[in-house]
């Protein structure tokens, strides 16, 4: 029987792996006709023609998922979403299977996810140039030493990545990010003293930054709260087929007008506030996991995460 699954995961990997071979190739090729001719009207054609190969792409990955697997998914609240509108996503994240399972969910029903990337991951081979030719947005966070020291450099980073979304004015888009910044583990629960059973600390920053960064266009959060079965299910049991159930609440929610502007980093009072509302959303999402388990009859104790020491190299 776990020979079976294994050969599930090789299946299901090599599937993926081929699919996103086929895919980079037309993706390279209009992000080299991206560079190269600049006009406006070429910029908008490229960017729809992108999307267009990025939804074969997360097309070729669900049907690797549906040959390979039989997970069963219980997901609730898609109902009123738009592919029109913009939105910022907000989820627990406890291992790297989160990305497929917010893959399945949301597919056709808002626009392509994308998240903030630290700009050293434009070099990454292959990777970096799809990012770019995707218009991800690259970011470059300067840390308190360096700003104390630089007092000229404060303010340059949101204006940056202020600059980056431009792109996003007349394009609706969804920025996905993981606040609390990496993935869940036990340990990481426990070395942390977390407020939440199931939860690690939010970082409210990264979250406040990347709204500011939007200057005021995303106003509509998606509040997601993936929970998996008990047990310690890591990347290679999901594609193994070995996680029977994923659980996946959508709850909208509208950015409070006050946050949607503001200096975190500058502002106390603003920075009280902001982190204050973070809290009572993740202290929400802590109960809705509560009740989840509760109706399953699964238990209790704190959500085991995928324990890989990779930690995420997203923005949030």
């Amino acid at each position: 029987m776990r020979s079976a699954s294994v050969m599930n995961g090789i299946i299901a990997l090599s599937l993926m792996f081929i699919n996103t071979v086929v895919w980079a190739v037309p993706v390279h090729i209009l992000a080299l006709s991206k560079l190269l001719i600049r006009s406006e009207s070429w910029q908008r054609t490229c960017a729809k023609a992108l999307m267009e190969t990025v939804n074969c792409w997360i097309w070729g990955i669900l049907a690797a998922l549906r040959l390979t697997q039989k997970t069963r998914y219980d997901i609730q609240g898609l109902k009123g979403l738009s592919r029109s509108e913009w939105y910022f996503i907000n989820c627990n994240h406890q291992s790297w299977s989160d990305i497929l399972v917010l893959l399945i969910t949301f597919h056709g029903h808002i626009p392509f996810f994308k998240f903030f990337l630290k700009k050293e991951l434009f070099w990454i081979p292959l990777l970096g140039t799809a990012w770019w030719a995707l218009d991800y947005p690259f970011m470059k966070r300067y840390p308190k030493n360096v700003l104390e020291k630089n007092p000229h450099l404060k303010g340059k980073d949101l204006e940056t990545t202020r600059k980056a979304c431009e792109k996003y004015r007349h394009t609706p888009v969804s920025i996905l990010n993981f606040i609390e910044g990496t993935r869940f583990t036990p340990e990481k629960h426990a070395r942390q003293r977390s407020s939440y059973r199931h939860l690690l600390m939010p970082k409210s920053g990264g979250f406040a930054f990347a709204l500011a960064a939007m200057d005021g266009r995303i106003t509509s959060i998606l509040d997601v709260t993936i929970v998996y079965p008990p047990g310690s299910f890591d990347f290679w049991d999901y594609l193994c087929g070995r996680v029977p159930e994923i659980s996946v609440r959508v709850k909208k929610l509208g950015v409070p007008r006050e946050f949607l502007s503001g200096n975190y980093q500058d502002d106390p009072v603003f920075r009280e506030s902001f982190q204050t509302w973070v809290r009572e959303l993740w202290a929400e999402k802590d109960r809705l996991i509560d009740r989840l388990k509760a109706e399953r009859g699964w238990k209790k104790g704190p959500m085991q995460g995928d324990d890989s020491s990779l930690e995420d190299q997203s923005a949030g």
